[in-house]
């Protein structure tokens, strides 16, 4: 513990300022991210199937754009101002769902917020990657990951507060001005790292010539587990069918953040010295059981809760720890690409993954598509084990 604390102590003062801002960041958006579902279906009078499509569309994009920008970022050297733009754009776009009058608006709102997401992403995935040494990254991207979860937290207490105020949830979305505010500023203040290294390379590099075979195989079993894993929301909207109240429904998603918080940084930290090979299969171990068990009819609600902390759990095992791995498979120089093509693949498998879970979620029951997901992961577990992990990583 005390090797752990003195470890974050040391991390530099561009590793603290990018988590800063993305816990106020992340205060607005999981301020707003619960209650969308709750916003599209009792004011936009929209169904399971458009929330799949929505969450589909503004997630595929912002995957493509991840591409673009870390390529973009390994030839100019520069990340401070697609970070600064990427945060612009989410700031301006989140409190004019409160205008919205149709689900086709809120799906081009969602869209300007994701665009802004896929500018900054790699970019500060890969500034931070360059902060640090090697044997640090696991606790770089924990500690990451859990200010990231602190402002989940945050949010989505202040929207419980705000409806327990019975303030309507129009008006809620006007709240997220003010960290969008804050965001900007922090942002504005980050300094570029000075470079060291001189660009060689003629011109920029999109193809996966150069990565590794091990890097290569990762992300195609990224990929398929992926596909099982869709939009968060309909976990949400999962938990109020399951009879979780309404004002309770942004507490479940903070708790599930709390966990993340508290073991995200420890976790990844361990995996610096351990490796990340274990970590990873055993935390999708964990989301087959979280999905198989979502998918229990009449489920009770001990259970569920029950089933949300070892989401959390699940999710403070592989925020860090995913991204620690691609850094340490990236060749020298091509950082920000191989950031770029790991987001770019399980983010874009957010499309289809979120339109066949709404498709069967609607169309057979939420049991079935729950147990789809489920499926998912035990192949990409299977592929983890016997294909990717091959060599010691």
């Amino acid at each position: 513990m005390l090797s752990f604390i003195a470890g974050l102590r040391g991390l530099p003062r561009t590793v603290w300022l990018i988590g800063l801002i993305s816990l106020v960041n992340d205060s607005a958006s999981e301020m707003l991210y619960p209650l969308l579902p709750l916003y599209l279906t009792s004011v936009l009078m929209a169904g399971p199937k458009v929330l799949g499509l929505i969450e589909g569309i503004a997630e595929s994009t912002s995957s493509l754009l991840k591409l673009v920008s870390g390529v973009v970022v390994d030839r100019t050297k520069r990340s401070k101002p697609w970070i600064v733009i990427g945060y612009l754009m989410a700031g301006l776009a989140r409190p004019l769902i409160a205008f919205v009058n149709s689900w086709g608006w809120l799906l081009l709102i969602r869209f300007s917020d994701r665009v802004g997401k896929g500018l900054r992403t790699s970019p500060r995935d890969a500034l931070l990657a360059e902060s640090v040494p090697r044997n640090k990254r696991g606790l770089v991207f924990g500690f990451h990951r859990s200010m990231d979860n602190a402002g989940a937290v945050i949010g989505p207490l202040m929207a419980a507060l705000l409806l327990a105020l019975h303030v309507p949830l129009r008006d809620i979305f006007f709240w997220a001005i003010i960290p969008a505010a804050i965001t900007l500023a922090l942002a504005i203040s980050l300094k570029e790292p000075k470079q060291v290294i001189k660009i060689q390379e003629p011109g920029f590099q999109w193809s996966f010539d150069g990565m590794s075979p091990e890097l290569k195989r990762y992300l195609f079993a990224a990929g398929l587990f992926a596909l099982g894993n869709s939009s968060d929301m309909f976990l949400l909207l999962r938990a109020r069918e399951l009879g979780v109240p309404q004002a309770q429904i942004p507490l479940l998603w903070a708790a599930v953040s709390l966990i993340t918080t508290l073991f995200g940084a420890p976790l990844s930290a361990i995996s610096d010295q351990y490796g990340r090979k274990q970590f990873i299969l055993v935390a999708w171990v964990g989301f087959v059981i979280f999905y198989l068990g979502m998918g229990i009819p009449g489920l009770p609600i001990y259970a569920l809760y029950s089933l949300f902390v070892l989401y959390g759990l699940f999710k403070a095992a592989t925020e860090g720890v995913e991204k620690a791995m691609v850094a340490d498979l990236a060749p020298m120089g091509r950082t920000g690409a191989a950031f770029g093509w790991f987001n770019l693949i399980t983010g874009v498998m957010v499309l289809p993954a979120s339109l066949v879970f709404g498709e069967i979620y609607e169309s057979i029951g939420p049991s079935y598509a729950f147990w789809f997901s489920g499926g998912c992961a035990i192949c990409s577990i299977a592929l983890l084990k016997i294909w990717v992990f091959r060599s010691n990583i």
